[in-house]
């Protein structure tokens, strides 16, 4: 039985890798910026692809993962910045119809948010030599390091992410 190549799952896989090689090579090539309690994060703004591909879904997780590697935050940033990075992918992709004059307004929102709150919560942990530990937790530590991501992640994200879509928009429709 000779097996059929699925164009469609290929296209879909190619995507995700490209996304993933994407946001992963953008992360280290501004590496210092890319990490920290006031980050901008410059592969952030391909987190508003999942407007226009749900194969960016996998490819920002992934992406995200490789990038987080270099973290200085280590583990706990691969795995709580990634999950943090898959779930505000997901909800990109669920709101992404939600336009204001044609312009998907709300979809960078949930990179901006869930990366304050979960980074925001893992720099509150930070005690001295960047140790991470839940007794270093306090609010008013969370509340600065929340607001210090999601302030970088709203710049990054509504001032690199929507003019990316419109340009990949323009792309796409020069295809058809």
């Amino acid at each position: 039985m000779q097996k059929t190549i699925n164009r469609r799952a290929i296209l879909f896989l190619a995507q995700a890798a490209a996304v993933a090689a994407l946001y992963a090579g953008l992360t280290y090539a501004v590496a210092p910026l890319s990490y920290g309690a006031l980050q901008f994060r410059v592969s952030e703004i391909l987190c508003i692809l999942p407007v226009l591909s749900p194969a960016a879904i996998p490819g920002l997780f992934v992406g995200c993962i490789l990038a987080n590697f270099g973290s200085p935050l280590g583990l706990m940033d691969v795995v709580c910045g990634s999950a943090a990075t898959l779930l505000a992918a997901l909800l990109t992709y669920a709101v992404r119809k939600m336009n204001v004059k044609g312009i998907p307004l709300l979809a960078p929102l949930p990179p901006v948010l869930l990366n304050g709150a979960v980074i925001g919560l893992e720099l509150a942990c930070l005690g001295a030599g960047d140790v991470f530990a839940v007794g270093n937790f306090t609010w008013s530590a969370y509340a600065a390091a929340g607001l210090s991501v999601a302030f970088g992640e709203l710049v990054v994200c509504y001032a690199g992410g929507l003019p990316l879509w419109m340009l990949a928009r323009k792309v796409l429709r020069l295809r058809d």
